[in-house]
């Protein structure tokens, strides 16, 4: 089983209906102002995750009429974000893919949050990512083979969040390393 969570940062409409037309087999998680993408697209998601502050009144309403939604429903104050708390949700159901949608805009605060919540997919085992029109941003901690073919979009770009990875070995790019080290102060580009 695959999710994907809809978040309440920017969301390309265009984007989300190609996604969830191509995974249609999929657990949906609303998190709070994502639902007003969901319903412009008229879609039901399997599970409402947050402390719905800022979700469109009548759109909750409209939701929360349907008995098959599962709501959870949180205080404003709290020690998790909505997201955090979705993804915790999703991880709770033991995926096989977690895809998180709406998580960039423009509140970096929340960018920076949702990129560090993906360490608790990472830490459960289970591959997730954050996508939007211009990034694929996803976390490892092993070895990965990426082949250009496959590649979303012309970067790589290679930003520890702890303040050291080791062994960092790269074949077939322009810039090509073996067993470097990469301190947080340091961004590794790649073309």
């Amino acid at each position: 089983m695959e999710i994907v969570i809809i978040s309440g940062g920017d969301i390309n409409l265009e984007l989300l209906k190609n996604y969830l037309k191509k995974h249609s087999n999929q657990t949906i998680i609303a998190v709070d102002k994502g639902l007003e993408a969901l319903y412009k697209l008229n879609i039901i998601p399997n599970h409402v995750v947050g402390d719905l502050d800022s979700v469109n009144y009548n759109i909750l309403n409209y939701y929360k009429s349907n008995s098959k939604i599962e709501f959870h429903e949180y205080i404003p104050e709290k020690d998790f974000t909505d997201t955090d708390i979705a993804l915790n949700l999703a991880i709770s159901l033991k995926p096989s893919n977690i895809t998180i949608l709406g998580a960039l805009g423009k509140r970096m605060d929340h960018a920076l949050a949702n990129i560090h919540v993906l360490k608790n997919a990472l830490e459960a085992g289970i591959p997730c990512q954050i996508l939007d029109v211009n990034n694929k941003i996803y976390l490892i901690d092993s070895y990965l083979e990426l082949k250009k073919s496959e590649l979303y979009g012309k970067y790589i770009s290679l930003i520890p969040l702890t303040t050291l990875v080791t062994g960092l070995t790269l074949t077939g790019f322009k810039y090509c390393t073996h067993d470097f080290s990469l301190s947080i102060r340091e961004k590794f580009r790649c073309k």
